[in-house]
């Protein structure tokens, strides 16, 4: 596979058609290496608009979803990122190329691990992997200037929304299936939020998060 023409071809003729339009975005989109976040057995698959297993029932969303995702937070590259699902890590490498930090939680500590040695492959340095239940966030490190879920909830916890700043953003795809809709919360005082639906997509199910009690007649 030539990777640096399929990496091409996946900004072309995926991302760009996915509203992803800023210049700083797609550069990014184009420098990182996915091939290398990727599990062997799916290498042919690296670019593809496809989602892909990475085990212990956990998958990569289609390029598109992380460009979208990374896109919709608006980064500077002066922010401090918590990432809630780090999966193979691309997302979390993304993110790092337009923040200043990046923690990301995983709940399987396999996957963490796994993580870890693809961002050190490609070279980043800036995001801490951590294994824990992201659904409680990061208290420790809190505020953060954006919070993004990698994969979708029920719906947001209020621990992740208490752990923005003021003027901060978490963005989530929340719902359930098959009408699931990526929001953007932000907090605007201190005990304040407002939520805007951007775009319907429905992705896998992150771990550890509370589902609504299904009521049986």
């Amino acid at each position: 596979m030539n990777t640096q023409q399929a990496r091409f071809n996946m900004v072309e003729q995926q991302i760009r058609p996915w509203q992803v339009l800023d210049p700083q975005v797609l550069t990014v989109l184009s420098n990182v290496p996915r091939e290398l976040f990727v599990p062997q057995a799916y290498q042919a698959l690296a670019y593809a608009d496809t989602e892909i297993p990475l085990g212990h029932g956990e998958t990569m969303v289609p390029p598109r979803v992380d460009a979208r995702l990374m896109h919709d937070l608006q980064l500077t590259g002066t922010e401090k990122v918590l990432e809630i699902g780090t999966g193979s890590g691309y997302l979390a490498a993304l993110l790092a190329g337009r923040a200043q930090r990046v923690v990301s939680l995983e709940i399987n500590p396999e996957l963490a691990s796994n993580a870890r040695n693809n961002l050190q492959r490609a070279g980043i340095t800036n995001v801490d992997v951590r294994v824990a239940d992201g659904s409680t966030g990061a208290s420790g490190d809190a505020p953060f200037d954006a919070i993004v879920l990698g994969g979708s909830v029920a719906e947001v916890p209020q621990a992740l929304l208490q752990q923005l700043k003021v003027g901060g953003h978490l963005l989530a795809i929340v719902g359930q299936e098959p009408m699931m809709v990526a929001t953007l919360y932000t907090r605007t005082a201190d005990a304040a939020w407002s939520s805007k639906a951007l775009w319907d997509h429905t992705a896998p199910r992150l771990q550890g998060f509370t589902e609504p009690t299904r009521f049986k007649f």
